[in-house]
This record gives structure tokens, C-alpha cells and sequence, in this order.
């Protein structure tokens, strides 16, 4: 027997600790998977979901060889077919809808099933063929955008302090962001700091897994967390203790912006996110004399009409005590922006007719029912199940019903969306081809090397895309690029954090640090906004059609609205522990341990809608309706009801908590608003 060999290589999924890890292979099989223990972020471990990557791989209902559609759209009834049949098909459908209708009736649709620089949605794969088919340009507006445009309007840019620096921090703020669950290798680094002494500090409207180990909880209506912003920082100023050579030295629009934060003091501040004014008064006194202070934010914060804004505010936060000048101190949301790869080399947007029109990711139900001009005739879509993860899902699933959409689906399993598919391709999984990565919750690049042969008639997506190229007959020499170039291609844009990182180095190593400084304080000196200044005041936003001030945008299904008083409850369809998206909801130990749909209401919610804990429940507003198991608990603060995400709805009646989500976009970059959502719960 030969010896096992150890290969190197990286978790692809949507995650920000983007994990490196160990593939044991014997015999040409992959025998274990294990987190990198030299990697400082990783450390040796992988999260429960990932544990079980192998036995995925491994699966009996793994999607091995092309399909061809047999049934009726959704029933998910498929033929096998050959490779050729397949490029043949895809080919012919293509070419004619391109002649009839023009290019852009194709839509390229890309999720974060891998998020590759190679092979994922990071790099979109294919982009440089539909470019040169002239398709529809794909708006990934599903999942950080708001967030990210409302810190480019405040600091410059979405990328915040170095995470691994809250190990340096004495105070905290885990504000939307459920750690022990959704990147949980970052709360090494919060043990670190509290073992110097920091206090941890989670604002959340559920009593999730890391608020119930933090010090203290606090818990906001869904979508005020602006003005708890405004709310803490008035207590800051009226102490007086906002750090004022910073504020001169270092920001822009101060004057205006204490004008703001002054309308906020925290009575009201409290009547907004029914956060008891003595809770907001001690955080704030807390801030006040606590530096370094930081604050960790994730992507569920933004996912409502005012989630630009919330991102915006808080980042002002640090700017008024001085903290981004501080190691451990400033805000982290997104690591992403700090790294230089060469997008324009990877996309070749230049192949693209201009002008080509932009089709959005959470409007897919729009762009498949209402877009005529010209109507969408293919969708192609690559790591991605938007019929569970799209929101309005009742009108997603019409417009995949189409039977005069060409569908096709690169999958691993079949998934809503693939059953609605008229071509089904076998795609590798990540052990088994190329990809480069970077962590979005770290600063370090990975390479993945395959390890193992793809099984079956499995192909990268890469590789699929080279084969569809021929087979159109198209002669663009970079169609044709191997896996390698596309990488050098990516890691060639000459950026000084790029020193000393090649593809040959991360071969060997697995993974590298970015070239920064250590402890790294981007923003110590200024920010790339126009000013070089954290911009409490911004002309960019203004120009864009928002308030030039930072401030609160209340959610567009909030409390007082005559929706509110039919649709009771805020739901929230926060991360589940045991799924990452829809991704493993039909791993049979994952989905026993996570069980079915659930909604979480509080005690005093439950008395007055009659339920009781463990009914049967159903969870409805004007757009759908989702059966559930009722738990009553007090995890969840009065007026909101909790659920998971991720459930596929083939295995749990026919809809998930996206059935009630409504295809509406936040105030900044078309982001979706999957937390600005009023349902009624009623006994079934």
C-alpha cells in the first residue's frame, strides 16, 4: 500500500474564515479532511459543517454524469446523457437565442456556493465567455453590497481592521454577528483579549449561541441599529468625551454630524429599538473610557431597507472615540477589499459589448417574469440554488417554470433549483480541482490543490466553460486559459501586498499573509476616501441620491406602519449552526441534528397569538406562508420571531423562510432585505 499523502488546500465556502486545509488521500481516495494546524487563523479546526465534507463527496445521490430534463419543470425527473449531448444541447440553445434574441436574453447567475477566485463566484467562472456572447451582466447585490457601499461612503472602502487585532481590544461589540456560529475560528482571538481583560458585548435581537457567552446582551428591533448608534454615541459626546484632536486631525463634517448624533439622545434612541435606556447610557458610558474598543459586523446587519445606513453609522462610531487609529480598535465587517487581485485580468470586461444591461440577483423572480426588452430566454446557473435562497421565492419558482427558459444547472445535488432545470452538469467539488482563495474574515491567500480525481463525469467549472467555448465555436484566445493562468492572472497586479506571494509559493505553502504590517491598522493615518478623512459628511453620497450625513434609515416593514398592525412579529431567518446557506440541508445527520423548520417567539408574544410551545405553526404575510414548529422561549425579544435559513424547500412542505421575503432592495447597492420581513404566526 502506498503511503497516504497529505495535500494542501482551502474550505470554498461562504464563510469568512475561508479555512486551509489537510487532505488525507489513499490510494487515490480522499480519506480525511482536517483543519491546517500551522495556519494562524485556522489553527487545526473546521466547523461541524465541514467536518462531514467527505462523506458529501462520498454521497450515493451525488449528481456524477449530465442530465436532461424528462418531467415537468420542479418535479426533478432527468435522463442521463453524454457529455457531447450535453455541450451539443447547450450550444444549439445558446447560439439560437443569441441570433433571435440577442445576447443579453442569457443570464449568467452566479451565487456563493465556492467563492473561488478560479472557480467560484469571487472570479465568475465563465464571466469571459458570457462576455463574449454579450449576456446579461450578473448584480451579486444577494448577500454584503449595502454594507459595503455605505463604509465606502464613510472610510473609503468595505475593508475594516484586521480581524485577529480584537485579540488586542479591551472592549468588544459584537453587533450583528452571530461568531460561535457563522466564523467561529475569530472568537479565538476574542478569548485572547479576555484573558487580558476585555469585556465582550452582543447586540442582537436573538439570543444567539455567542450572545449567551458574551458579558452582556443587548437586543434591538430588526433594523434600528442606527439609531442605537446615534443612541451611544450621543452618551459619548454628552460626556464629553469624544476624542477631539482625532475628530479634528483625522474626520470630515464633524459639526454636522454632532448635530445629528445630538437628535439622538437615548430616550429616544430607546423608543426606537426598544432597548431600555439605562442599557444604552451604560454601553455608551462604557465606550466612552474603554480604548481600544472595536466592533465586529457581519452581513445579516445590512440585510434591510436602511442596511447602508446602519454600516455607515457605525462606522462612525470608532471616528468619534478615536479607536480606528488604535490597534484592536476600529470596526471590522468585510477583509475582502484588502486584497489586490487583478479583477479586470480575470473578468476581461473588455470583451463585453457596451453598455450591456445589469440583471440582480435578488430579483430573480423580476428579471425571469417581468424583463422583455429582451426577455430572459437561458439562465445558467453556477453554485447557486436562488429556488431556496432568492427571495419571493412563490415568484422565483414561477419564473423557473418558465418552459420557454433554457435552464442549466452545475450542481453537486439536486437541489430545488436544479429539479426546474432542462440540463443538469456534474461539478467537481473543491477537493477536487484547483482554486486560489482569500478569506473575507482574515489576510490570508490560499491555494487549493486538487487532491483526488473528480468522480464520475465531473468536471471543474472551469473546464466545463473551455469545452463550451469549443463547442460554440468561439476563437478568444483567454476562453481557453488553464487553472494556473487564470491564477497568475489574478495574482499579477504588481500590489505592494502582493510581494513575495506567487502561485509557485502557495503551492508549497498553502497559504500566505498578506505582506502588512503585523498588528495591522489600515486606517491609522487616514482613509482613501476624497479627503483621505473618515466622512461623517460625504459628497459621494450625495451625488448618489443619499442623506450626505450618516444617520438611520428605519426598515421599510417596521413597527408603526398599518402592515405592522395585520403582520405582528419581525421575522428574522438568521445562519443555521448545521448549514451554511442551502448548502448541506440535505445531508441526512446534518439536517437530523439541525431537525425541521422552527420559529422562535417570546412568552409574552405567544399568550397573545394563542400558540403554545411545540405547535404546529403557520408563519404568513402577503407574499407566502411556511409551516413550522413553534418554540416559546424568551431567546428572542418581544416582537420578533426567529427562524433559520438554508432549509431546502422540497424537504420541508414546499417553502422556506425566503417564501415570506420580499424581492425589494435596501437603500445602497440593490442589497437584499431578508430582515425587514412582518409575518402573522397562527395555530395550524
Amino acid at each position: 500500500m502506498a503511503r497516504p499523502l497529505k495535500v494542501l488546500g482551502a474550505c470554498p465556502l461562504d464563510c469568512p474564515d475561508t479555512c486551509s486545509w489537510e487532505v488525507t488521500v489513499e490510494d487515490g481516495r480522499a480519506t480525511r479532511l482536517r483543519g491546517h494546524r500551522e495556519h494562524p487563523f485556522t489553527r487545526g479546526a473546521l466547523c461541524t459543517k465541514v467536518n462531514r465534507w467527505l462523506e458529501r463527496a462520498h454521497s450515493p445521490d451525488r449528481v456524477l454524469h449530465p442530465l436532461r430534463r424528462t418531467g415537468r419543470k420542479g418535479e426533478g425527473r432527468f435522463a442521463r446523457i453524454t457529455w457531447d449531448e450535453a455541450l451539443d444541447e447547450i450550444a444549439d440553445r445558446l447560439g439560437r437565442i443569441v441570433e433571435e434574441h440577442g445576447g443579453e436574453a442569457i443570464w449568467p447567475y452566479w451565487g456563493t456556493g465556492s467563492l473561488g477566485w478560479i472557480q467560484g463566484m469571487n472570479g465568475q467562472a465563465g464571466q469571459r465567455l458570457f462576455n463574449v456572447l454579450g449576456a446579461s451582466r450578473h448584480h451579486p447585490s444577494i448577500c454584503s453590497i449595502a454594507g459595503g457601499h455605505g463604509l465606502f461612503y464613510a472610510t473609503g472602502t468595505s475593508a475594516g481592521i484586521d480581524p485577529e487585532t480584537l485579540a488586542l481590544s479591551k472592549l468588544i461589540i459584537l453587533w450583528g454577528t452571530n461568531t460561535l456560529t457563522s466564523g467561529h475560528h475569530l472568537w479565538k482571538f476574542v478569548q485572547d483579549a479576555r484573558r487580558d481583560g476585555a469585556r465582550v458585548v452582543a447586540i442582537d435581537p436573538i439570543r444567539t449561541r455567542t450572545a449567551r457567552q458574551a458579558d452582556e446582551h443587548l437586543a434591538p428591533l430588526p433594523g434600528t441599529d442606527a439609531a442605537l448608534a446615534l443612541g451611544l454615541m450621543n452618551v459619548i459626546v454628552g460626556l464629553g468625551a469624544e476624542d477631539r484632536a482625532y475628530l479634528a486631525e483625522h474626520t470630515l463634517g464633524w459639526d454636522e454630524f454632532r448635530e445629528r448624533v445630538a437628535r439622538f439622545p437615548p430616550h429616544r434612541a430607546a423608543e426606537i429599538t426598544g432597548v431600555p435606556e439605562s442599557a444604552i447610557v451604560a454601553l455608551g458610558e462604557r465606550i466612552a473610557r474603554t480604548r481600544p474598543t472595536a466592533v465586529r459586523t457581519a452581513m445579516g446587519l445590512q440585510r434591510h431597507a436602511g442596511g447602508g445606513a446602519a454600516l455607515r453609522t457605525l462606522a462612525c462610531l470608532p471616528g468619534v472615540t478615536g479607536d480606528w487609529a488604535l490597534p484592536g480598535g476600529g470596526l471590522s465587517y468585510s477583509t475582502d477589499d484588502h486584497f489586490p487581485i487583478d479583477r479586470g485580468a480575470l473578468f476581461r470586461d473588455d470583451l463585453r459589448p457596451v453598455r450591456t444591461r445589469r440583471l440582480s440577483m435578488t430579483r430573480l423572480g423580476e428579471g425571469l417574469l417581468d424583463v422583455d426588452d429582451p426577455p430572459v430566454k437561458a439562465l445558467f446557473v453556477i453554485a447557486a440554488n436562488p429556488a431556496a435562497s432568492a427571495p419571493h421565492q412563490s415568484r422565483v419558482r414561477a419564473g423557473l417554470a418558465r418552459e420557454d427558459l433554457f435552464t442549466v444547472v452545475m450542481e453537486h445535488f439536486l437541489t430545488d433549483t436544479a429539479d426546474h432545470a432542462d440540463i443538469v452538469l456534474p461539478a467537481t467539488m473543491q477537493h477536487e480541482h484547483a482554486d486560489l482563495h482569500n478569506g473575507y474574515g482574515h489576510l490570508y491567500l490560499a491555494w487549493n490543490e486538487p487532491a483526488v480525481a473528480p468522480p464520475g463525469e465531473c468536471l471543474s467549472t472551469t473546464e466545463t466553460f473551455r469545452r463550451l467555448a469549443r463547442r460554440l465555436g468561439l476563437t478568444e484566445p483567454s476562453l481557453y486559459d488553464s487553472d494556473e493562468e487564470l491564477a497568475e492572472q489574478a495574482l499579477g497586479s504588481g500590489h505592494e501586498r502582493l510581494a513575495g506571494i506567487t502561485l509557485d509559493r502557495l503551492r508549497k505553502e498553502g497559504f500566505a499573509r498578506l505582506a502588512v504590517p503585523t498588528p495591522f491598522t489600515p486606517f491609522a493615518e487616514g482613509f482613501p476616501t476624497p479627503s483621505g478623512r473618515l466622512e461623517f459628511v460625504s459628497r459621494r453620497a450625495a451625488m448618489a441620491g443619499h442623506d450626505p450625513v450618516a444617520g438611520y434609515v428605519p426598515p421599510a416593514e417596521g413597527p408603526d406602519l398599518e402592515r405592522a398592525r395585520r403582520h405582528p412579529l419581525s421575522l428574522i431567518s438568521s445562519a443555521s449552526h448545521h448549514f451554511l446557506n442551502t448548502m448541506f440541508a440535505d445531508d441526512p445527520e446534518l439536517r437530523r441534528r439541525a431537525g425541521g423548520p422552527r420559529v422562535v417567539v417570546h412568552p409574552d408574544d405567544a399568550a397573545a397569538l394563542g400558540i403554545v410551545d411545540g405547535q404546529l405553526v403557520r408563519v404568513s404575510n402577503d407574499r407566502g406562508s411556511l409551516d413550522a414548529v413553534a418554540e416559546v422561549n424568551d431567546s428572542v425579544r418581544p416582537g420578533v420571531a426567529a427562524t433559520t435559513k438554508g432549509h431546502w424547500p422540497k424537504h420541508s412542505g414546499g417553502a422556506n423562510a425566503n417564501a415570506l421575503v420580499d424581492e425589494r432592495d435596501s437603500d445602497m447597492g440593490g442589497g437584499a432585505v431578508y430582515h425587514d420581513t412582518r409575518v402573522r404566526i397562527t395555530a395550524r
